[in-house]
């Protein structure tokens, strides 16, 4: 006679309020994702539309005649495929002179002690506070010095300018949350302090420095004022600027202006669907030596 299975036996039925408590957490996760989701959704099928359709006084979310030359004109009727390379050199760029500086700088922070390090953290912090609109009237006096108006290399130092303290700061944590005994043993093996940190310190942070790489990124694609601002020409202008062209002095082409928009989110989705695998690697997999 077989035994009964202990996992069957040990397993017991959810409790009533389990499973409303359970309901309720699916009710609000849908309602959150609904919420979140719908704006693009409504994005998507105005990007359908007609003209006319869109200022019919009848007219509904769904597109009754759905348009999907919409998103072929508008590569017609602008530059868009110079508009979103520029996105991507300025948003890569940006990354790249941001990640560069920011990992030596956390990881002096995080392992080194100095005079003046609580306050120098402090002034980090404080850095955060100031939005780009704030600084624009020095921003541009800077750069017109500089000879770097008008051009997509003062738009990418700047925007790994104000990325950097949140660069430092975030990987700052990352680092710290290492324990310090690894690069130790690698350092008893023969590493440098430099090899040590890139072969054992980077590898088992890299959550962090991804994470950290994909809000730099995504900081850097969406930044609007700076742009507006610094470039006048319309070869040199990114994505979020470029699309302007549809939002006219007597009348804005919601399909086309949408139909755009849409196109500018793509990069950054596939961004997260290259990397997501990579958000939960490079954890530590084994011990230290002992």
């Amino acid at each position: 006679m077989s035994k009964p299975d202990t996992m069957t036996l040990n397993k017991k039925p959810l409790s009533l309020k389990k499973v409303v408590l359970r309901l309720l957490l699916y009710f609000v996760v849908l309602d959150v994702c609904v919420i979140t989701l719908y704006p693009y959704f409504a994005m998507f099928c105005t990007a359908l539309k007609s003209r006319s359709e869109i200022f019919s006084a009848n007219g509904t979310v769904f597109p009754i005649q759905p348009l999907w030359s919409n998103f072929i004109d508008i590569w017609k009727k602008a530059p868009m495929a110079r508009y979103m390379l520029n996105s991507l050199i300025i948003a890569g760029g940006s990354t790249v002179i941001a990640m560069v500086c920011g990992i030596p700088a956390a990881y002096a922070l995080s392992r080194m002690r100095f005079k003046g390090q609580t306050a120098f953290l402090g002034f980090i912090i404080v850095s955060q506070m100031f939005a780009p609109v704030v600084l624009l009237i020095g921003i541009y006096s800077v750069m017109m010095r500089l000879g770097l108006t008008d051009s997509l290399l003062g738009l990418i130092l700047i925007n790994a300018a104000f990325n950097q303290a949140f660069t430092v700061w975030l990987l700052r944590g990352t680092f710290m949350s290492i324990s310090a005994e690894m690069e130790q043993a690698a350092t008893i093996d023969g590493c440098s302090r430099v090899q040590a940190m890139l072969k054992v310190l980077l590898p088992v942070a890299a959550p962090g420095i991804v994470t950290t790489l994909i809000f730099i990124f995504i900081n850097a694609w969406n930044e609007y004022t700076v742009a507006l601002t610094l470039i006048s020409s319309n070869t040199l202008k990114p994505m979020t600027v470029g699309i302007n062209i549809f939002n006219g002095y007597d009348m804005i082409e919601w399909q086309y202006l949408f139909a755009s928009s849409i196109f500018a989110i793509v990069p950054v989705v596939i961004l997260f669907m290259c990397i997501e695998k990579n958000l939960v690697s490079g954890l530590a997999s084994g011990g230290v030596k002992g």
